[in-house]
């Protein structure tokens, strides 16, 4: 199986329970500040992304010390610390990317976040992301992603960027058959899982698939 990378941003701190769903063989990239939160779940950084502009000086020291790769870019650029995170782990070959992410109370930078995770760059990867206690995992068609629940717990269908075409839905409450969500529409919001195995695949166009409280909360 292909070593997973692993990017942990900033903003506000990833729920404590992710660790134990991040896959073990994994290349950890953290972006800026993502840092400290990385520090704080005990992951070992292999990579430091960003222009540093809020990860702590000690984190920072600390990378230093223990070898860390930097990659520092200018304050002044043209994406967020997350894209370039993303790039990295595109530029190394990644076939899977995980991010992780507490979210934040910058709302520009929560909505660039959830972008970025089908930026074009990443069209060859599976991309997935945990944020807060949400699981997300982000299509761009022709794909298909296999994921379980338990019965009754909710399952959303985010399109972007547009008209997501030809969804096919199994194993939930309210099934789709090959047909479109556009964007801007709430019609994929709340579908439930059934309990067990269930797939969603797109034709055309991007897709996020969220599982709300994955990591706990209401079902």
């Amino acid at each position: 199986m292909e070593q997973a990378f692993v990017v942990v941003t900033g903003g506000a701190p990833p729920h404590r329970g992710v660790t134990a769903r991040l896959p073990a063989d994994r290349f950890v990239i953290a972006a800026d500040s993502g840092l400290d939160h990385a520090r704080r779940l005990g992951l070992r950084v292999d990579l430091l992304v960003g222009d540093l502009d809020s990860v702590s000086s000690a984190g920072l020291a600390a990378a230093e010390n223990e070898g860390v790769p930097i990659e520092r870019h200018p304050t002044v650029k043209d994406a967020i610390d997350t894209e370039l995170a993303l790039e990295a782990a595109v530029v190394r070959g990644a076939q899977r990317i995980v991010v992780v992410t507490g979210g934040g109370d910058r709302l520009d930078q929560v909505l660039a976040g959830l972008l970025v995770l089908v930026h074009p760059m990443v069209r060859d990867a599976v991309v997935e992301a945990w944020i807060g206690e949400a699981y997300v995992r982000a299509l761009r068609g022709p794909a298909r992603a296999e994921l379980d629940g338990l019965a009754g717990d909710y399952v959303s269908l985010v399109p972007l960027q547009g008209t997501a075409a030809g969804i096919v839905t199994d194993g939930l409450r309210y099934p789709l058959r090959a047909e479109p969500l556009h964007a801007g529409s709430s019609r994929g919001i709340s579908n439930e899982f059934l309990g067990g195995p269930a797939c969603v695949s797109v034709e055309r166009g991007a897709l996020l698939i969220v599982v709300p409280y994955a990591l706990g909360g209401p079902s």
